[in-house]
């Protein structure tokens, strides 16, 4: 039973993934190591899916809720895009004090596509998987942000833009000024505070990529977990329905608060790459 568990968590946390095989041919893994074996120019190609998938979801939704916008009495597709609009809207505001018409609709972008990666997690375990099984796939994640490549991805497109808008707006000697003379506004103190400011530049990319993977991915694995408790009896199965159900319950907020964390920390990075001495 040990390793049919084991085997059972280890299939459900590998990722469907397409590259080359260390004998020179390439083709699709079929286990955790032969997919570490292919090394670097692998992609997973479920997380791709879902993350297409799911963005497609998103335009697609949205588009449809400005198709049939009315200054009339709105519909519930309207109300609710109109409230997710405002709601970033406003947040954007309390926390950006500078003139760019990118950053509201970017955090807007942020959250309802990572909302709609981590909502995924909502979908019984086996479901999809055993549907991809059927039609000979042999392993499908269908959660794309417990795949770090995916979340340390829009991370780090959040990263180039703050180098970008770090530089263009405090300029090239004004951004490398930023990291040498602070906190210490000193010259004597340059190599300290290089390594601190670069530290914190680097903390920024990674605190959001692996938060946001690192809480779905154990809410992905205690819904693993629970789901092994339908195979261990009738009393078992109850309690893990019961259990399932309330840590589903739970997983909405967070979800939820996964993807405003992450729109949230992009807007205040950006503010302080809009930062100049002169504000």
């Amino acid at each position: 039973m040990a390793g049919s568990t084991a085997e059972y968590i280890q299939h459900h946390l590998t990722n469907l993934t397409y590259g080359q095989h260390p004998d020179g041919t390439w083709g699709f893994a079929h286990s955790a190591q032969e997919a570490s074996a292919m090394g670097f120019m692998s992609i997973n190609v479920d997380s791709m899916g879902w993350s297409i998938a799911t963005g497609l979801i998103f335009i697609l939704v949205f588009r449809r809720a400005a198709v049939i916008a009315t200054s009339g009495v709105p519909g519930g597709l309207q109300n609710a895009v109109e409230m997710i609009v405002e709601f970033i809207d406003e947040t954007t505001q309390s926390i950006f004090e500078y003139k760019n018409d990118l950053i509201a609709p970017l955090a807007l972008t942020i959250f309802v596509w990572v909302f709609l990666m981590n909502l995924m997690d909502l979908v019984p375990v086996d479901w999809i998987p055993e549907l991809a099984k059927l039609v000979g796939i042999s392993h499908m994640k269908v959660v794309a942000s417990t795949d770090p490549n995916v979340t340390m991805a829009m991370a780090l497109s959040v990263f180039v833009l703050i180098l970008y808008y770090s530089i263009k707006c405090k300029g090239f000697m004004g951004f490398l000024k930023e990291l040498s003379f602070h906190p210490f506004p000193s010259v004597f103190a340059i190599p300290v505070n290089f390594i601190l400011e670069f530290v914190t530049l680097i903390a920024k990319p990674l605190s959001l990529g692996l938060r946001l993977f690192g809480n779905m991915y154990a809410g992905e694995m205690i819904f693993i977990l629970i789901a092994l408790m339908f195979g261990a009896g009738a009393i078992f199965f109850v309690f893990g329905g019961v259990l399932q159900w309330a840590w589903a319950v739970f997983h909405v907020l967070i979800i939820t608060l996964q993807a405003f964390i992450f729109a949230v920390l992009t807007i205040v990075y950006l503010a302080q790459a809009h930062e100049t001495d002169e504000h």
